[in-house]
């Protein structure tokens, strides 16, 4: 699991304080400085990585900085290390420069692990799970739902590349008001069909969308009158019986047409059936930490950094949503045994988090364990007008109707090309066209592009050098050592982006190593470069290659080998 810039990073940290070290040993530096910080400089002409550890040392070693980096330069022993060149620069910086060495080792490290490379261990195997979409199974999924799928599924890739043992999770919203109106709405649908619109009044906050309609028509093809004077009660469980898994199973074919599959549908009933939610309750109230109020039962939020206390069990006795998602967050710590829940959710649901946090701090859990992604609104586009309705369908579009539109590849990268918190819109017509300004064709034609030229050049007899031939020394030219940095650069992104839980980084990785590539591509030629020199380029293209096919497999997008 190689990190070759965070490497090179702690190594010239080191190489500074040995050399630190060795100044003060031998009286020319007095002691007491702080261990350097070292950065890549933003101007690539200052090195790969410098230290303004001088410049933070003057005022404690009462020396001038430019004396402290000159006497630590020249101290400093860089035989065998992985830079070519170390200097005292401007007022006292220390800059330094990789060497050959260096870029061999990302070559050869990319060779060595392959679809591994990347892979860090920065999660350590701690469990996680990754709990989003979780859409009530009363109607079709909509574009809320399509952004916050591909969010919580690459989050859940990238988390599993950095280290975690991951597990994505849909909470099944299958009891309690939505699916008693789910019934009603469905209820109401069959009587009019059956018996004239007039027959039954429909629910005034009932669910209206065509799926309904064509649910209970449906059911009464099925069953015909036979429901028509039953009990209500009986009436409605077997209108939710029936409607219910059809929904489901619907949400799930469209989901695995998205690529993404669970590890786990965890149905709210579950916790009904067991008792967990009235036992989360008497835990809490057994800690002191609900109170009476109107026949209602309340929970203290306020008191753990809620932002309002909430209703646990109405005076009907009936549990509200609150009480049932502690139980359920409860269920994942103390049950399940998770050490970190992450939930994607819409923007609006910023409450939810404080009084969800707030419950597991009652509980005893520390709500630190428990993160959020909060994500912004998507606004579709066509020829620069909003979009609400499919040209299939003409109703609100569905995740389903987006598919039929858009390939699965361009929506999976459009919609986790921006960070979670910031508003996205997304152009229908710029996601199915064939050319540089589509940003996942621009990627896909990168990889596809180096496949088509390797085979080409192997059917001539040129053929990548092996990473046990060094090829760095030939690949001087700066697109090429801009390559290269970007390629080493891949372990830390993933870090970072599982560090920020926001796996859009993969995306705008993969966009600029696309352009690195073709730069690459563009200014150092390999036919006519003379053998080992093409083959050098070779290497590179191939190492470029692999890593755009790790990237696309992290973001659940397709690695084309010709287009």
């Amino acid at each position: 699991m190689s990190n070759l810039p965070e490497a090179a990073r702690a190594q010239l940290a080191a190489l500074v304080t040995a050399a630190y070290e060795t100044a003060v040993a031998d009286g020319a530096l007095p002691p007491g400085a702080a261990a350097p910080e070292v950065e890549a400089p933003r101007d690539a002409s200052h090195g790969d990585w410098a230290t303004g550890f001088a410049l933070a040392a003057a005022r404690t070693l009462r020396r001038p900085p430019r004396a402290i980096a000159e006497a630590v330069v020249s101290r400093m022993e860089t035989a065998g290390s992985y830079f070519s060149s170390v200097e005292a620069a401007g007022a006292g910086f220390v800059n330094a420069r990789l060497s050959d060495a260096w870029y061999d080792a990302v070559l050869a490290d990319i060779a060595a692990e392959g679809d591994a490379y990347g892979r860090q261990d920065t999660g350590r195997g701690r469990r996680v799970v990754v709990e989003f979409v979780s859409a009530n199974p009363t109607g079709p999924m909509t574009i809320g739902n399509a952004r916050g799928g591909v969010l919580g599924d690459t989050l859940a890739a990238v988390l599993d590349a950095a280290g975690y043992a991951v597990s994505r999770e849909f909470y099944l919203n299958d009891a309690g008001h939505q699916v008693e109106l789910f019934g009603a709405s469905l209820e109401a649908r069959y009587l009019q069909a059956r018996r004239g619109p007039d027959a039954c009044p429909f629910p005034e906050d009932g669910y209206h969308g065509d799926d309904i309609r064509v649910a209970a028509e449906a059911f009464a093809a099925a069953h015909g009158d036979a429901y028509v004077d039953a009990p209500p009660r009986a009436r409605r469980d077997a209108l939710i019986a029936f409607g219910l898994p059809k929904n489901i199973e619907r949400m799930r074919a469209d989901l695995a047409r998205y690529r993404i599959r669970y590890d786990r549908w965890f149905p709210e009933s579950e916790l009904h059936a067991s008792g967990y939610v009235q036992e989360t309750i008497d835990l809490l109230t057994a800690r002191g930490h609900t109170y009476q109020k109107d026949g209602a039962l309340w929970f203290r939020a306020t008191a753990f950094g809620g932002d309002k206390d909430d209703v646990l069990q109405k005076s009907n006795g009936f549990y509200t949503y609150y009480a049932v998602d502690i139980a359920y967050h409860r269920d994942k710590f103390e049950k399940r045994g998770f050490d970190l829940a992450v939930d994607v959710l819409g923007a609006d649901h910023h409450g939810h988090t404080l009084r969800f946090q707030a419950g597991m701090a009652a509980l005893g859990i520390d709500p630190a364990r428990l993160r959020f992604v909060l994500m912004q609104l998507v606004r579709l586009t066509r020829d620069g007008e909003v979009v609400r309705v499919s040209k299939r369908t003409g109703r609100a579009i569905t995740l389903s109707d987006l598919l039929d539109e858009i390939p699965v590849d361009a929506a999976r990268f459009f919609f986790n090309q921006r960070q979670s918190n910031t508003h996205l819109e997304f152009d229908m017509d710029l996601a199915v066209r064939t050319d540089a300004e589509n940003p996942v064709y621009y990627v896909q034609y990168a990889h596809a592009r180096i496949c088509s030229l390797l085979k080409l050049l192997a059917g001539e007899g040129l053929t990548p050098a092996p990473p046990d031939v060094p090829s760095a020394a030939r690949l001087t030219a700066p697109e090429e050592r801009e390559l290269l940095r970007k390629l080493a650069g891949y372990p830390e992104e993933i870090r970072q982006a599982a560090q920020a839980f926001e796996p859009a980084a993969i995306n705008r990785y993969a966009v600029e190593l696309a352009g690195c590539f073709h730069r690459f591509y563009n200014a150092c030629h390999i036919r006519g470069a003379g053998t080992e020199t093409a083959r050098a380029r070779l290497a590179a293209a191939g190492a470029a290659r692999q890593v755009l096919k790790n990237a696309l497999t992290l973001l659940g997008i397709s690695a084309p080998e010709s287009m």
